[in-house]
């Protein structure tokens, strides 16, 4: 297969394209404003030319050159594997949903100032997907051996609930996974690792009674609930990567009760599983002082860890070998938030970061950085001719 050698990506047709899609507010408890996203994006893929398919849960799958025998019928979201080697698709993972809210346009609208497009969802990860699919369209219907599947999940910005089986799925009928989520930002870095992210709700039920005439006879769900918060914090380990964040907790019902309710929500974050495995337990294990208290734990691991790996630092080597053809540096980084690259990262080499460079996930200042997305999209073209 050849690309065309002077292949330059049309930075107003891919402004254009975002701006399309920045358009359409679509935050993940939406399932409606995500679909229209994802019609969007599907026209885009009928246009080259590919199969398209609905997944349960919201998910959908586009095939270019893919071998149904080669993708073990993950074209068509079954679950056996398939062939080995060159017949399987490279496969990309893409979300269409995002954090923000409807209306938050009214407040945070679409904006250029310089080299930096403003917005919220155009960072993560909407230009992402129109990078994507001008790298795609670079092609010119010369798929790679094996062709390349594209899934576009609903709910990857919550946690991938409905869209985690289709990904492993993908993953496991593929031979490389590339993931267009956003480079490292400032560094425009590429991700060969992520930790794992995981997170535990705690009820705590207490006894209630009047703070002034009887405090003997309460048992302080609160107090438990602090205590709770300390002893289990302890548990980080940051020099193996290991954060245990308290983020939220309520309790009480007045200020001269003793509660009898309250709840905390953990953070954990994990760089290998063992890590999971030993906060878990201690999570679980957990009692209050006070045995009149009880605790119920819910909640876990969602996202394991994306472990760096032989096969995802050849991914690395080999876009930052294009990178320097290209004529720029390309570096690598492990970050600590969580993306679908999770859940392929065990079962076929993955790297992560290949969306636009830019700053500012899930914050008001997000955007895009025109004067460096044009060399991101030649990269990924690249990769995806060559891997």
């Amino acid at each position: 297969m050849t690309l065309m050698p002077d292949f330059t990506p049309d930075l107003k047709a891919m402004q254009a394209d975002l701006h399309a899609l920045a358009r359409i507010e679509s935050p993940s408890t939406d399932p409606a404003a995500i679909a229209r996203v994802m019609d969007v994006v599907e026209g885009w893929a009928r246009d080259l030319g590919a199969d398209t398919h609905a997944l349960g849960g919201g998910t959908r799958l586009f095939n270019f050159g893919v071998d149904s025998a080669g993708a073990g019928g993950s074209a068509h979201g079954q679950t056996t594997p398939g062939l080995q080697g060159h017949r399987r698709p490279v496969l990309v993972l893409t979300h269409a949903d995002t954090v923000w809210p409807h209306g938050t346009l009214e407040h945070m609208p679409l904006r250029e100032d310089g080299v930096r497009l403003y917005g919220p969802g155009t960072y993560d990860m909407k230009a992402g997907i129109v990078g994507l699919f001008h790298a795609l369209r670079s092609l010119r219907g010369e798929w790679p051996q094996g062709g390349v599947q594209v899934l576009l999940s609903p709910d990857e910005e919550t946690g991938s609930l409905s869209s985690r089986a289709h990904i492993e799925n993908a993953a496991r009928c593929a031979r490389v996974a590339l993931v267009v989520e956003p480079p490292v930002a400032d560094t425009h870095a590429l991700k060969t690792g992520r930790k794992g992210t995981g997170s535990y709700l705690l009820t705590f039920t207490g006894v209630a009674s009047h703070a002034g005439n009887k405090p003997e006879e309460g048992a302080s769900a609160v107090t438990a609930a602090a205590q709770a918060t300390l002893d289990l914090q302890a548990l980080a380990r940051p020099d193996l990567g290991t954060t245990v964040s308290v983020g939220l907790i309520r309790g009480g019902s007045a200020v001269n009760v003793i509660p009898a309710h309250a709840t905390l929500e953990i953070d954990l974050r994990v760089s290998t599983l063992a890590e999971a495995d030993r906060v878990d337990a201690a999570v679980r294990a957990w009692t209050p002082s006070d045995p009149r208290v009880t605790v119920q734990v819910t909640g876990g691991l969602n996202r394991p860890p994306f472990e760096q790996s032989e096969g995802t630092l050849a991914l690395y080597a080999q876009a930052r070998e294009i990178a320097r053809d290209l004529g720029f540096d390309l570096t690598h980084a492990v970050v600590g938030g969580g993306s679908d690259g999770n859940f392929t990262a065990p079962i076929v080499p993955t790297l992560d970061g290949l969306g636009a460079p830019g700053d500012g996930a899930h914050a008001q200042h997000e955007h895009v950085r025109l004067d460096r997305w044009a060399d991101h999209v030649r990269l990924l073209a690249r990769l995806l001719r060559e891997i």
